[in-house]
């Protein structure tokens, strides 16, 4: 109910979590990547539930130093899926009301990706979200789908309309189809 114009941009990215392809993180702990610009906004039980929830809890207990564990310049000690567990978990923590997930699950396993689309799915409950993607596996519980080529807006509906108009969605899908 309120015009977007009456926020400053601080105030409005309050309201905005971003999970990426390509995670920035920081040669630091996992914890400290997880609650990176969130310093005391948090409990310990919601970082908890945060890394729960992402899906990275198990593998965290597994480590010697748990939360506490380095994990190197941009992450490189951990594996793609577990950069993107902890950008969710990070997301998870902030709380925010809009989530934009920008090709989350592209360059991840089969199993991998499983994991992610988990927590993703948890992620959403109650959220606005925004998917961007190419792997449409990853947008088909979306409400609403919006097919964007060359900067245009092509089509818009539900998979199931946009399957039944038989446009460029269709096309995309069909290409996507294993047999």
């Amino acid at each position: 109910g309120n015009d977007i114009r009456d926020f400053d941009l601080k105030g409005l990215l309050a309201y905005f979590a971003y999970v990426s392809q390509d995670v920035v993180l920081f040669n630091d702990t996992i914890k400290n990547n997880i609650i990176y610009g969130l310093e005391g906004r948090f409990t310990k039980e919601q970082l908890i539930t945060a890394v729960k929830r992402s899906r990275l809890y198990d593998f965290i207990s597994s480590l010697p130093q748990g939360l506490e564990t380095h994990i190197g310049d941009k992450g490189v000690e951990l594996s793609g899926g577990e950069k993107q567990r902890v950008s969710i978990a990070r997301a998870f923590l902030k709380g925010a009301d809009i989530l934009i997930l920008d090709e989350a699950t592209s360059s991840l396993d089969t199993k991998t990706e499983k994991l992610i689309q988990e927590a993703i799915n948890e992620a959403v409950k109650d959220k606005t979200t925004i998917v961007i993607a190419h792997r449409l596996s990853t947008i088909q519980n979306a409400d609403k789908i919006i097919v964007i080529e060359d900067g245009r807006s092509l089509e818009e509906g539900s998979l199931t309309e946009l399957l039944q108009k038989k446009g460029k969605f269709y096309e995309y899908w069909q290409a996507q189809k294993f047999y």
